[in-house]
């Protein structure tokens, strides 16, 4: 049975970039799909666009899958269309052959089986010419990789029925679409039709020599790209705006659509009407919120979009990613010296709200994250920066012991202390306090209170390891004369009572 209510199997008329991208989001959803494509080689270029959205889903959600949809290709568009719930059409944009392959596939389905089609542009009205039952079909447009985005625009024709337009709808959904459905077919539907304008202006700009292509991917992707990620144009102009909104901003630079920036030249006049309808438009989807929490939202969703960017190394995340390596190196650790009988101050971080789980307190894993990020640190402090780490020379851990005392919540401010316990050579025996709030001007007290609740604790050991050879070797001269000095100032610091402890054994507050 098909872990999709209602839905017992599709049928997908072209199993090629976008109709093996539709075979993935349904497959693994747990729906069968039964495929049509004349192409010999479909059954193969299918199993490689399937292996990699295995690869991605798996990666996109730490929800379980559920057990994966088979795969059945069939020799006609009638076959894919016998004893399924929604047929998905994804040939090539020949509006003749689409018609040939929809047409074939309503004689096959009841007239309760919704019919869509993936093209990019052809008007469904055009599309129903000829078949039976044409009330039944929508255009469905996905965006590729169809797997992983969740855009499909649905778009009736003249004789489609609402019930239709919702059927579709409601499938999508289910298997984690976000439908927009348009009242209105146009050529190109509405995100082609945005992307079109923006594709003639970028081949004019290259036609003039004027910028490269690169230039121009450039242009996007560390720029608008990454804002349009999660706030489109009109809400990031509306913002632009300041407090006065849309309509200060149309009047600002809405004269500027005159000028010849762009060779995209036939701009509507902006008649009181128009202005009307944008300002009015764009009032309902701030939805009442005020610009500065607008800004908030758009602050945060740019972060989660940079920090996602930079932990794959692409774009402005490998901006980041060195932005923030030479932030390390110009800030040592804290602002703190290495005072005799006080721990190291390591760690100053605001909770951000991505690490907050259901229960509205930071999740487990972070506690680890932050005594993770604190040791880094210390490494900085003692020499193992990026010379160092290019050199050959790392510490790995290879124990780590982790209690929880107090929860904390997204916005606290939190800080962490280390000390260390012991080293040798090839050894670093560290002990770390995280504790929320700021501490004040004395420094701290060595785990036994200070200035900040005690949220957690955690002590790592730690191996220097040759990365070339994979084995343990000695730590450099110089960073062992390092470890020596904070050994020595933190040799009347009394060992924490959670140092070396058991599960189950008293723990110190």
């Amino acid at each position: 049975m098909s872990p999709v209510p209602g839905l017992r199997g599709v049928g997908l008329l072209g199993g090629g970039v976008i109709g093996g991208g539709w075979a993935a989001r349904f497959v693994l959803n747990g729906v069968d799909v039964q495929v049509f494509d004349p192409d010999p080689d479909a059954p193969r270029k299918l199993d490689e666009v399937l292996a990699n959205a295995r690869r991605a889903c798996r990666r996109l959600t730490m929800a379980p899958l559920p057990p994966e949809g088979a795969v059945r290709f069939v020799g006609s568009a009638g076959e894919a269309a016998d004893g399924v719930d929604l047929v998905q059409e994804s040939a090539p944009e020949r509006l003749d052959l689409k018609q040939a392959l929809l047409s074939a596939a309503a004689e096959a389905a009841p007239a309760s089986v919704v019919i869509a089609s993936s093209t990019s542009g052809l008007l469904p009205s055009a599309l129903q010419s000829g078949m039976s039952h044409p009330e039944r079909l929508v255009v469905g447009h996905p965006f590729n990789p169809v797997y992983l985005l969740p855009l499909v625009e649905v778009v009736g024709g003249a004789q489609t029925t609402p019930a239709a337009r919702e059927r579709a709808a409601d499938v999508y959904r289910s298997v984690g679409m976000r439908p927009l459905v348009l009242s209105t077919e146009i050529d190109g539907f509405v995100a082609d039709r945005l992307l079109e304008a923006l594709w003639r202006e970028a081949l004019w700009l290259v036609e003039g020599s004027v910028a490269t292509v690169e230039e121009i991917d450039d242009a996007i992707r560390f720029g608008a790209g990454l804002r349009w990620s999660f706030m489109g144009t009109f809400l990031t102009y509306r913002i632009a705006g300041g407090e006065a909104g849309m309509r200060h901003f149309m009047a600002q630079f809405g004269p500027a659509l005159q000028w010849p920036w762009s060779r995209l030249v036939d701009v509507p006049e902006l008649t009181d009407e128009l202005l009307d309808r944008i300002v009015t438009q764009s009032e309902a989807q701030a939805a009442g919120r005020t610009v500065r929490e607008l800004e908030a939202q758009r602050d945060d969703a740019l972060i989660a979009v940079l920090q996602g960017l930079r932990s794959v190394g692409v774009g402005a995340g490998e901006v980041l990613d060195d932005y923030e390596r030479t932030l390390f190196e110009r800030a040592g650790v804290g602002q703190q010296e290495l005072l005799d009988g006080w721990p190291l101050r390591v760690v100053d971080r605001i909770v951000p709200t991505e690490w907050v789980d259901y229960n509205g307190h930071t999740n487990d894993s972070r506690y680890l994250e932050l005594s993770s990020n604190g040791v880094d640190a210390f490494m900085r402090f003692v020499g193992i920066d990026a010379a160092y780490l290019a050199s050959g020379g790392s510490y790995f851990t290879v124990e780590s012991h982790l209690t929880f005392v107090e929860q904390c919540r997204a916005g606290d401010a939190v800080h962490v202390d280390l000390t260390l316990l012991d080293h040798d050579e090839k050894r670093m025996h560290v002990f770390t306090w995280i504790r929320r709030g700021l501490r004040g001007g004395d420094g701290g007290d060595g785990g036994d209170g200070g200035d900040g609740v005690l949220l957690g604790t955690a002590e790592h050991l730690l191996l220097h390891v040759d990365a070339g050879t994979g084995k343990a070797a000695a730590a450099a001269p110089a960073v062992l004369d390092a470890l020596e000095r904070v050994r020595a100032a933190h040799a009347s610091i009394s060992r924490p009572p959670a140092a070396g402890r058991h599960v189950g054994q008293p723990r110190s507050r």
